[in-house]
């Protein structure tokens, strides 16, 4: 019997991870005309469905309440008596993702998206084994994303990465955080808003890396006010188990060990490649272990694409979209694969928010040159009635020679909101004349952005 006809099934493209990448690439795709195959061994939506940005937007909320509890004191609302119930916070999420889950397959099978459950697994440039069986396909697509990774000290088996969060039987009383990106910061707040005394360790003299520097010493100066301990310059040495079910965490410095009820590890992510078969492939990965692609997603296997997570870039879900629909119609139609990474805004869902589009004040001076930069903080107006000192940032960059606006920058309540619209006017190329033009909405923080005339540096 040949090869050929021992193969079960063949299809034009077969997905492996149905993420958000896989699920948008496997539905556009069955939708203009192929026969699409989507592969996935846990679950429909991928790390920001099930694991990410909707269990964390929906914790981040929860956190919010207790401050808000406080906050409705100024405004004639007595709230006492109010305790908060770990498990009904988790069991809700657990049936929201369910939801979500039942969507994401209905969609699949609306597109008429062959959805295998199972390991798959690559046996070479155009053949996937998956429950025992062997497919073929013409194109292959890997969106398998990527995990938590936890730094190989004694006592790593002790820790806990932001997916084990999702799924805590019980909520303990004190908690460090070990890392300094998003995730991290994100996960302090959480836990700090849902009364859990927080600790975040970082390595680094400042964390969140990448951001606009006003934006990192602004954060800095509110989680602290939200009782968060802050300790940078350190790093985490060793853990090890100590009497009543607590953790010591024993620091690099030599410091006095911290005792804790739990350790999270928000120390980076690595992409999903290991047990893919790649070795019997021609793709190669970069020193990071993501897959090498071109400027068509195209691995160095010429039959194999790559698009999300798995190859680096901004680790964003609405660019795994992008790029997921970009390729769909590229390995379908042959359309020129057109994804524009210019501005693209994201969200940082700590407490207060951190919402940014476009260059910070550092790359904008080394991109542009000559830049105005405009700045201002306030006490947002509902604070003013009661005992919470919450300020918010709001920042402008500015290139001097075309008066475009060339970055946005907020801290506050509602900043990814905010800043998705500022993002908007920024893509089309809007001038600080534009902005300045624009009437605001009155009373709102959004409106600073409008009414901001006196650049603060040039």
């Amino acid at each position: 019997m040949s090869a050929q006809s021992s193969l079960s099934e063949s299809f034009d493209i077969i997905v492996i991870g149905a993420g958000s990448g896989g699920v948008r690439l496997s539905r556009i795709a069955a939708g203009l005309g192929a026969k699409v195959a989507v592969i996935e061994e846990q679950y429909l939506g991928g790390t920001c469905v099930n694991i990410g940005c909707v269990p964390k937007k929906l914790f981040v909320y929860a956190a919010h309440y207790r401050e808000d509890f406080h906050d409705a004191s100024g405004y004639g609302w007595n709230a006492e008596n109010i305790r908060f119930d770990w498990k009904v916070l988790k069991q809700n999420k657990d049936n929201e993702i369910t939801r979500l889950n039942g969507i994401y397959r209905n969609l699949l099978a609306n597109a008429g998206v062959q959805l295998i459950e199972g390991r798959g697994k690559l046996t070479g440039p155009t053949t996937v084994e998956v429950n025992g069986k062997t497919l073929q396909a013409k194109k292959i697509v890997i969106a398998t994303g990527g995990t938590p990774n936890i730094p190989d000290i004694p006592g790593k088996a002790l820790l806990k990465t932001s997916t084990d969060m999702f799924y805590l039987d019980k909520i303990p009383s004190s908690a460090v955080v070990w890392g300094g990106g998003y995730i991290a910061v994100e996960f302090a707040g959480i836990l700090a808003g849902l009364g859990v005394k927080t600790t975040l360790i970082y390595r680094g003299d400042m964390f969140l890396r990448g951001f606009d520097e006003d934006v990192r010493q602004f954060v800095r100066a509110e989680l602290e006010k939200k009782g968060i301990e802050l300790r940078f310059g350190e790093n985490i040495a060793k853990v090890d188990k100590v009497d009543g079910g607590n953790l010591q965490v024993t620091l690099t410095s030599g410091d006095t060990p911290v005792i804790t009820g739990l350790v999270l590890a928000a120390t980076g992510r690595i992409p999903n490649t290991a047990g893919l078969g790649l070795e019997s492939t021609t793709v190669t990965l970069n020193s990071a272990g993501e897959i090498i692609v071109d400027n068509n997603f195209r691995s160095t296997c010429d039959s194999i694409y790559a698009v999300g997570d798995v190859i680096g870039g901004m680790q964003l879900t609405p660019v795994a979209l992008a790029e997921g629909q970009a390729l769909a119609h590229h390995l379908v139609k042959g359309a020129p694969v057109m994804v524009d990474y210019d501005y693209i805004p994201t969200a940082v869902f700590c407490q207060p928010t951190i919402g940014t589009v476009g260059f910070t004040e550092a790359q904008a001076r080394k991109k542009f040159g000559k830049i105005r930069v405009y700045r201002s903080e306030f006490r947002p107006m509902k604070y003013t009635m009661n005992e919470n000192t919450e300020r918010c940032l709001m920042k402008l960059i500015v290139d001097d020679a075309s008066d475009k606006v060339v970055g946005a920058h907020m801290v506050g309540a509602e900043a990814g909101e905010i800043i998705q619209g500022m993002a908007v006017a920024i893509k089309a190329g809007a001038t600080k004349a534009h902005f300045d033009a624009t009437i605001g909405i009155h009373p709102t923080a959004a409106e600073e952005f409008v009414t901001m005339r006196t650049p603060v540096s040039s």
